[in-house]
C-alpha cells in the first residue's frame, strides 16, 4: 500500500505551518490562511483547519541505516521523545528502528527506518530523505471490523498484531495502525489515542482509493 496523500486537521495552522516550514525546513504549498500542504517524498501532507481537531500519530519512511543520521538533524530542530534513555526505539518484529517528536500540535511524528526496504543511501541526512508516509494511526472500539473494511475492499491483511489491542494493517511501505482507544496509548509517551478524523489517498495493486476516517466511521471510495 502507497499513501500519495494524507489531510489531517489542526486548531492552529499558522502555528503547524511555521513548524513545518521553519522548524524542519520543508516544502510547503497550496498554502492559505486555513490549510497548507507539506511534499513529504512521494506522498503529501495536508492540515486543514478545524477547532475541534485532536492529536494524531503518524509515520514518515527514512532510508534504511539512517537512523543515527536522522536523530542527530533532528536533535537540531527538536525535541525527541524518548522510551526511558533511548531517542532511538528499535522492533524487532519489523527490522526497523523509529525515532518520534512533537509537531506544534502535539501530533507524534515518527521517522522510521525499515532495514526490509531496498531504499539505503551514502547520502548525508537531510530532508530529502523523507521519503513517503507510511503511517497514520486509527484508534477504534472496533478494530476486528474496521479491519473486515479494509481487508474486503481493499484486499489489504495483518502485518503485525491481533483484534486485541493493537493491529498494523497492510505492508511495510503503507500501514494503518489499529489500536484499541479504550485500553492502549500511543507509545512512547503514553498519550491518549484519539480516533481523529483524516482522509488518506492510496495506491494498493495499481488501483486508487480514498479512505475516510469521520466521526468514527471508516469509508472508502474509488478515486
Amino acid at each position: 500500500m502507497k499513501i500519495r496523500r494524507l489531510k489531517i486537521y489542526t486548531a492552529r495552522p499558522a502555528e503547524q505551518r511555521q513548524f513545518y516550514e521553519e522548524t524542519l525546513g520543508l516544502q510547503v504549498s497550496e498554502k492559505d490562511a486555513k490549510s497548507f500542504s507539506v511534499k513529504l517524498g512521494k506522498s503529501i501532507l495536508t492540515l486543514e483547519e478545524r477547532q475541534t481537531a485532536t492529536p494524531y500519530h503518524f509515520a514518515i519512511t527514512i532510508p534504511a541505516g539512517k537512523e543515527q543520521e536522522a536523530l542527530s538533524w533532528l536533535k537540531q530542530r527538536v525535541e525527541v521523545l524518548r522510551n526511558g534513555e533511548k531517542g532511538i526505539q528499535y522492533f524487532e518484529n519489523w527490522d526497523a528502528r523509529a525515532i518520534y517528536f512533537y509537531d506544534a500540535d502535539h501530533n507524534i511524528v515518527e521517522f522510521i527506518a525499515r532495514n526490509t526496504l531496498n531504499n539505503q543511501t551514502s547520502d548525508a541526512f537531510s530532508k530529502a530523505q523523507l521519503l513517503e508516509i507510511s503511517e497514520i494511526g486509527l484508534p477504534t472500539d472496533a478494530i476486528e471490523q474496521r479491519f473486515i473494511t479494509l481487508n474486503k475492499t481493499l484486499g489489504l491483511e495483518v502485518y503485525d498484531g491481533s483484534f486485541e489491542r493493537f493491529c498494523a494493517v497492510g505492508d511495510a511501505n503503507g500501514l494503518i495502525i489499529l489500536i484499541d482507544k479504550n485500553s492502549r496509548k500511543w507509545f512512547p509517551t503514553n498519550d491518549t489515542a484519539y480516533p481523529s478524523d483524516f482522509e488518506l489517498d492510496t495506491v494498493v495493486e495499481g488501483v486508487e482509493f480514498r479512505i475516510i476516517f469521520r466521526n468514527e466511521l471508516l469509508k472508502i471510495e474509488h478515486l
